[in-house]
């Protein structure tokens, strides 16, 4: 049996713009739980809805914000409010995005930039697009995680897909009156430990005043992947955790795959501790840390510490 070692995460999502620096105070209490100094983190999950309006200001911002946290890896999405992040978004809305001089485009490659270049290098950012990627860290352990920023259409959203359309699921995979439209389809379990996406799973912490409104096809991938965790934010009324046992049954998909689903409670700034063994369970959190009405995060961010495969020796 392969060894492993405990990994702490950090996870958070829809900082909305967030600075430390504009942080108010309620009387001599500084007002929500985001704020230094940080517990020890091995990893920082920042699942999306970095901006508040999409701008390339705004991007900058953010890898101030998080430059500040200490961790050894920082891994980030985009999520729905990232327009300037989303070439088809920006393209299609912008003018001239054609002429590669052009001001739009020169907006989309100086966003881009700052999430790929010295900026988040400085600041310790790993930005993730859709699909998997695999990292060894110092304690050594090894994850692979699959990542996408994409959500069903909500209005005029960045990272968009449609109600029919099936993102995450190869066309073997996917329900009937949906169309594939997947480029990079979660693999089967056992490929993947950590699956971090914008939006929520269909009736997983997914839940806004007029009913549920997170996706089905990305329930069907996840009950087919059954990693140890899945992160996610975007529906800020939902924030929370959810540890989720499977059927035994790797054929049963979708929500049918669900046994039991139990809640969980945020020890912030102590660890959220859940008995998980891979490919039974699957810890659910989300780390939506803004409301949405305001640029101050009322929301603790999720510590989790999860038990992660030793990589060999070299």
């Amino acid at each position: 049996m392969a060894s492993t070692v405990s990994t702490r995460f950090m996870i958070i999502s829809d900082t909305l713009g967030f600075k430390f620096k504009n942080r108010r105070k309620a009387g001599n209490k500084v007002a929500g739980n985001f704020k230094h100094p940080f517990p020890n983190c091995d990893v920082l999950l920042h699942c999306g809805n970095l901006t508040r309006l999409g701008q390339p200001n705004e991007v900058e911002q953010c890898l101030q914000m998080l430059g500040s946290i200490n961790a050894e890896l920082k891994l980030v999405i985009a999520g729905n409010h990232e327009h300037v992040l989303d070439k088809e978004w920006w393209s299609k809305h912008k003018e001239n995005t054609d002429d590669p001089d052009s001001p739009a485009s020169l907006e989309y490659k100086r966003a881009v930039g700052m999430m790929t270049g010295p900026l988040a290098k400085e600041a310790g950012v790993t930005y993730l697009t859709e699909g998997l990627n695999a990292f060894k860290l110092k304690n050594g352990a090894q994850f692979t995680i699959y990542s996408s920023p994409y959500s069903p259409r909500f209005f005029d959203s960045a990272f968009a897909y449609g109600s029919a359309e099936d993102r995450f699921n190869p066309a073997n995979a996917v329900a009937k009156g949906y169309r594939c439209i997947a480029e990079n389809p979660m693999p089967n379990f056992p490929a993947l430990d950590i699956v971090m996406t914008h939006g929520p799973p269909r009736k997983i912490l997914d839940r806004k005043t007029h009913g549920n409104v997170g996706c089905g096809t990305l329930m069907r991938a996840i009950s087919r992947a059954r990693p140890r965790l899945h992160c996610f934010g975007h529906v800020d009324q939902a924030y929370g955790a959810r540890w989720v046992r499977w059927e035994e049954d790797l054929n049963t998909i979708g929500q049918k795959a669900i046994e039991i689903v139990s809640n969980m409670e945020n020890a912030y700034p102590q660890v959220t501790r859940s008995p998980m063994t891979f490919g039974k369970d699957t810890l659910m959190v989300n780390a939506a840390i803004g409301n949405g009405s305001g640029a101050q995060p009322t929301n603790a961010p999720w510590l989790v510490d999860l038990d992660l495969i030793k990589a060999p020796s070299v």
